[in-house]
């Protein structure tokens, strides 16, 4: 075995805190039962971020329309539930594919041009969604959003409860299932090469690697774990509007990877608990101005540095040096 295929396999391999941490996030709606929605909701953003991160970080492909994918299955999965069938894994499985499809088509604009251009072109494909939902009013309630959506039992056998405890630990089994392949994919032959296009693209393509379609796949993998978040979001809620393709979402998940970090599949887990508990405290504390306090921790984040704000030993060492 060469040193790079064993690599690989060693960052496959789960850490022994990792379990530990998984675990906790399973007990949270049980310990503490009355922020069980919030759990769901911090499981969702953080199925949404990891999605991005698998672009961002890994492929180096900016995204300011990643709300694009979030909405696609959000409305898949609510309409079908509203005009098909209610069982949500199969609801979640047409999400995923319709985001999927939405992403294929989406990729074609992005293998060519700078980071600006893409971040222009993700910015409009996002915005044409969002205008189509708000035309075909008759099909997605326009406006006013896609009502009187309900859902079956999860396995035909658990209910979902207004306390959101089964929200909660049907969000965080996805986000699971995805973390895990999320892993696979990053740490495979795959996942090294698009590594490689983030790092320099000319040299991957003078290195015989096929640009165009790797990053194509990338991105529809990205979209199906996008669509992934936003079905969930639908089925656990029972109502997709507008908002699902709004600029802010696309905005948020951003922040939320500034603050978790790229490249590495926890930084968006990480920026999702941080963002959403951050929001959920400083909007009781202080209604009017809890993005001012959010903003000026971002700034602070981005001055200081991740890494000192997290490890403050490191800062004191750095600081000493010369």
């Amino acid at each position: 075995m060469s040193d790079g295929s064993a690599s690989l396999l060693a960052r496959r391999r789960w850490r022994a805190w990792e379990p530990l941490l998984w675990l906790g996030a399973f007990a949270a709606p049980l310990a503490f039962p009355s922020h069980a929605l919030i759990v769901n909701e911090i499981a969702i953003v953080a199925l949404f971020a990891l999605s991005l991160d698998l672009v961002l970080g890994y492929t180096g492909i900016v995204s300011l329309g990643h709300a694009a994918f979030l909405g696609m299955g959000a409305y898949s999965a609510a309409l079908f539930a509203k005009h098909v069938m209610p069982d949500p894994l199969t609801g979640l499985a047409v999400g995923i594919a319709a985001a999927g499809v939405v992403g294929a088509v989406a990729s074609v604009t992005i293998q060519r041009g700078s980071d600006l251009t893409r971040l222009m072109v993700t910015l409009g494909f996002g915005l044409i969604l969002l205008e189509l939902a708000n035309k075909l009013d008759w099909l997605t309630g326009g406006a006013d959003g896609l009502q009187g959506v309900v859902m079956g039992p999860v396995l035909g056998r658990f209910e979902f409860d207004l306390s959101g405890r089964t929200a909660a630990w049907y969000s965080l089994t996805v986000l699971l299932i995805f973390f895990a392949l999320a892993r696979r994919f990053v740490n495979s032959p795959l996942g090294a090469s698009l590594q490689a296009i983030r790092d320099n693209r000319l040299r991957a393509m003078a290195i015989g690697i096929p640009v165009g379609t790797r990053l194509a796949f990338s991105y529809t993998v990205a979209a199906a774990i996008a669509g992934a978040a936003g079905a969930l979001l639908a089925q656990t809620t029972g109502f997709a509007s507008l908002d699902v393709f709004d600029f802010h979402r696309s905005a948020d998940v951003m922040l939320m990877l500034v603050v978790g970090g790229t490249g590495w599949l926890y930084g968006g887990v990480a920026g999702a608990i941080v963002f959403k508990l951050m929001q959920d405290v400083l909007s009781a504390a202080t209604p009017q101005y809890w993005t001012f306090w959010l903003g000026l921790f971002l700034v602070v984040l981005v001055l200081v540095g991740r890494d000192r704000l997290v490890r403050p030993w490191t800062w004191w060492r750095r600081g000493r040096k010369p």
